[in-house]
């Protein structure tokens, strides 16, 4: 199990709570200058860490106090992460099998169990035959494969992959999500995915930690995160276009612009009357023809189509507010539906989810966790 836990304010403002279990692809997400590569360069040791603790099964590589004058920080060499860069980072004048070799000079192995271990990676990664070229001489993905090759060399503890298909071609993006698949079953160590794609956080992760300003917003199941988001910061991060304002009070959402009022599960967790955001996700929302006891006058105004699957903006009649439904070219023919036309659309109250509106330095986001106690 890796455990990592920063509360800092200098050299650079973390304060982050997640773990990830042998086995886990644990994504990290938020926009760019976020602090998602800071978090892994910190679990390596590659940045000096002020304040916080950063376990991995059992051990501890570091344990630091501000205010204390002694702390415990392992070297990256000592904390064993193979760490795979967005840019590959391999040397320029030295073979694929150069390269892989790098981190086993020190192993205390002799020449002939190097290669074969080098050898035995690569052959792994489905480029053995490419041992002896220079990085020069290898596609994207190639180098890709000798540097997570090298990555794997020392038999790390935690894998630790910054952006690491992000510069790649889709097909050979695809392959790559197939081997790191097969390395998850074999390897059963952490793995942390830091990528800007929350597509590919939904396609591989176990679980998504959002990062919006060094801050730790939500760790979450893809499915959980983009159905329920915990407020209105990590809905808009996660790309979830359904997100509205209202005012919800007893069991009863207002919508801002809206005459509709829908009733909703009270958790007792918001208080009276308060303003809130709110999402819906697709499968709460069904389109009919038809009128319905449950449903609202809607108009079609924009449709596209990507592939099978199309797009439809609706907007609520009498009003600006729109709503993004998508559906089957199939399904979008069996309603007739067209540019400008009337249609009815139903909501499932079960499934709208109601969300604090909350500031990003909201100090409820600093609070410790309970991961180290």
């Amino acid at each position: 199990m890796l455990m990592v836990k920063i509360n800092q304010v200098t050299p650079s403002p973390l304060h982050i709570s997640l773990e990830c279990a042998p086995g886990e692809l644990h994504a990290l997400v938020g926009p760019s200058g976020s602090g998602k590569t800071t978090v892994l360069r910190s679990i390596a040791g590659l940045n000096k860490t002020a304040s916080g603790k950063i376990e991995c099964n059992g051990e501890v590589w570091l344990d630091a106090d501000s205010t204390a004058s002694k702390a415990l920080e392992l070297t990256p060499a000592e904390r064993s992460c193979g760490f795979l860069f967005q840019q590959y980072a391999l040397f320029p004048h030295l073979s694929a099998l150069g390269n892989v070799l790098i981190p086993l000079e020190n192993s205390g192995l002799n020449a002939i169990e190097r290669k074969t271990i080098s050898m035995e990676l690569l052959d792994r990664m489905g480029i053995a035959s490419l041992y002896e070229r220079m990085p020069h001489q290898l596609s994207g993905g190639q180098q890709q494969r000798v540097a997570l090759a090298r990555a794997l060399a020392r038999q790390p503890k935690a894998l630790l992959l910054d952006e690491p298909f992000s510069a790649i071609d889709a097909p050979t993006r695809q392959s790559l999500y197939k081997t790191l698949a097969e390395l998850r079953a074999d390897l059963n160590i952490p793995i942390l995915l830091v990528t800007h794609d929350l597509r590919e956080a939904d396609l591989l992760a176990d679980r998504i930690t959002v990062i919006d300003q060094g801050i730790s917003l939500q760790t979450a199941t893809p499915q959980t995160l983009f159905q329920k988001p915990r407020n209105s910061r990590v809905a808009e991060l996660v790309g979830i276009s359904n997100k509205f304002h209202g005012v919800f009070d007893s069991g009863k959402l207002s919508w801002d612009g809206c005459r509709e009022v829908f009733s909703v599960i009270d958790k007792g967790k918001i208080p009276p009357k308060a303003r809130v955001a709110w999402v819906i996700p697709q499968s709460g929302l069904s389109v009919h023809n038809i009128p319905t006891n449950a449903s609202v006058p809607v108009v079609v105004e924009r449709m596209s189509s990507l592939g099978q699957i199309a797009v439809i903006q609706l907007r609520i009649q009498d009003s600006e507010n729109t709503i993004e439904w998508e559906a089957s070219s199939a399904e979008v023919k069996r309603l007739c539906m067209e540019l400008g036309g009337q249609m009815h659309l139903e909501f499932d109250g079960n499934q709208i989810h109601i969300m604090p509106l909350r500031p990003i330095n909201d100090p409820r986001r600093f609070q410790e966790s309970s991961i180290f106690k």
